[in-house]
This record gives C-alpha cells, structure tokens and sequence, in this order.
C-alpha cells in the first residue's frame, strides 16, 4: 500500500478540482472570438491633444476634468458600436457605448466564475463559460448565474480615442 486511503482521496480530489479549473480556464479562453472584435486589441496610436469627453456615470469615469490624460489607448470611438461594445481581452475589459457618445467599461471578468467574456451582442456583454449576460449601460446582471454587476472600470475619451485611465 503507497499511503493511508486519506491521502489517496485528498490528492485525487485535488487533482479532479485542477483538472475541473483548467478545463473551465480554457474553454474561456477559446471564446474570445465573435462579434464586435471580441477581444481585438489595437496598437496604440499618438494622441493629439484635445478637450475630454470621459464617459460619464457609475461606468466611465464620469467628467470630473482632473487627473492625467488617459494611459495606453484601446480603441477609437468609431469601433464601439452605439448599442454595443468591444472586448480587450489582453486588458480584461469591455468598452460599450449603451447610447451615442456615451461610453462606459468594465471590467471583463465574469463575476460567477473568473473566465473572461467573450463578446457584446443585443445589448449584453456575454460569458460563453456558464451563459452570464449583463447590460452594456451598467454591467448589472442580465441573466445566468453571475451573483454581481461587472465592476466599472475608468476610461478617458479624447477626440476619437478611448483608453484606459
């Protein structure tokens, strides 16, 4: 005999809780295709200096005018679809634009199991992991079993350019 039965148990259901996170872990991963970029990071571009428009409300950052410039730019406004929105895997944030030149993000991180969403469609931003959706105004939960909103995360739009605060 190699070890008490005990052992045996505990290293085989650690090692079927490792197998169970990594499958979960990957299948994330292999869903970050689909529509609106899902998950397309651009190269940043120079910025030319111009007024700021931040997104405003709980998902943007609001305009409250102080603080530096926005750091590594993500997108330009043009590639947020009104109604829509795009995902920065890389980033692990999505950017949505709920109504025209309002722009929000959060965080892109399914809160019910950490996988990473995949796309923004019909006014959701979607986790293909375990079927969550929550709405592009908010980040509240739409649908399936993610217990919490997406936390906002800050951007800055300048021009035509979004990056992260």
């Amino acid at each position: 005999m190699t070890g008490p039965p005990a052992r045996r148990r505990t290293v085989l259901a650690t090692g079927a809780m490792s197998a169970l996170l990594l499958g979960c872990s990957e299948y994330g991963d292999e869903n970050d295709g689909g529509e609106n970029g899902g998950g397309e990071v651009q190269e940043p571009a120079p910025q030319a200096p111009s007024g700021d428009r931040s997104g405003s409300g709980d998902g943007g950052g609001g305009r409250d005018g102080g603080g530096a410039p926005g750091g590594k730019e993500l997108t330009r406004t043009a590639d947020v679809p009104v109604g829509g929105g795009k995902v920065f895997k890389d980033e692990k944030v999505v950017v949505t634009q709920p109504e025209k030149g309002d722009f929000k993000a959060f965080s892109a991180v399914c809160t019910h199991a950490g996988c990473v969403v995949a796309r923004v469609s019909d006014g959701t931003i979607d986790c293909t992991c375990h079927g969550s959706r929550f709405r592009v105004a908010d980040g509240s939960v739409a649908g399936g079993p993610a217990p919490k909103p997406l936390p906002a995360r800050r951007i800055t739009v300048e021009g035509d350019s979004i990056s992260l605060a």
